[in-house]
């Protein structure tokens, strides 16, 4: 549901890709591969506001009917407003070391990304309260921290709690729902899937 693109691919997270950044067509070629619709959301980040990868992207997500987003750190350039349904555009200034946009620009945009990340885990039904009930245990902090979740919503032990979460094969949210209601994991998750996954449908 939620899925991130940069230019250049997975590789460009290690290693710079220097060029493709200034291919539109790379842009909305990435947008088609992954078969957007009228109903997603696509977010383009460019400091400059001007980035051709983000602009092609943004441009095609449009033409499709998607919703558009530009995250820039300049005034909304104007060529852009006919396609581009919201601006975000935190104006930082220039920069301490000319050009060096991680700086400031790159401070404000990771602040404005936590921002809209988090909104949309809570939006999705990842949050209960003000905890992570979608947590994947994937290693020891994150099993122990499933257990005091499920204890803390549930008011079990740590005992109950962790063999709970082993029938529920670690999925933090499908226990609590398994002690709450007292089911079986096969009928907690029906019930879950009813709600779309919203666990205060359920509680409350």
């Amino acid at each position: 549901m939620v899925q991130g693109i940069i230019a250049g691919g997975d590789v460009a997270l290690r290693r710079s890709v220097e060029g493709e950044e200034d291919k539109p067509e790379s842009g909305a070629c990435a947008v088609q591969k992954r078969q957007l619709t009228p109903q997603d959301v696509l977010v383009g980040i460019a400091s400059s506001g001007r980035t051709p990868y983000v602009i092609g992207a943004l441009r095609e997500a449009h033409a499709i009917g998607a919703t558009t987003i530009l995250l820039c750190c300049v005034p909304p350039p104007e060529q852009l407003k006919g396609w581009v349904t919201h601006f975000i555009a935190p104006i930082v200034g220039p920069e301490i070391i000319a050009g060096s946009t991680r700086l400031k620009a790159g401070t404000a945009t990771k602040l404005v990304l936590n921002m809209l990340t988090t909104v949309s885990m809570i939006k999705l039904g990842k949050i209960y309260n003000n905890l992570m009930v979608d947590v994947h245990a994937s290693n020891t902090k994150l099993v122990a921290r499933s257990i005091r979740i499920v204890q803390a919503i549930i008011g079990v032990d740590a005992a109950v709690a962790e063999e709970a979460l082993a029938r529920a094969g670690g999925r933090a949210k499908l226990a609590i729902v398994m002690l709450a209601k007292g089911l079986n994991p096969t009928d907690a998750n029906i019930l879950l899937e009813e709600h779309e996954g919203f666990l205060r449908q359920i509680l409350d």
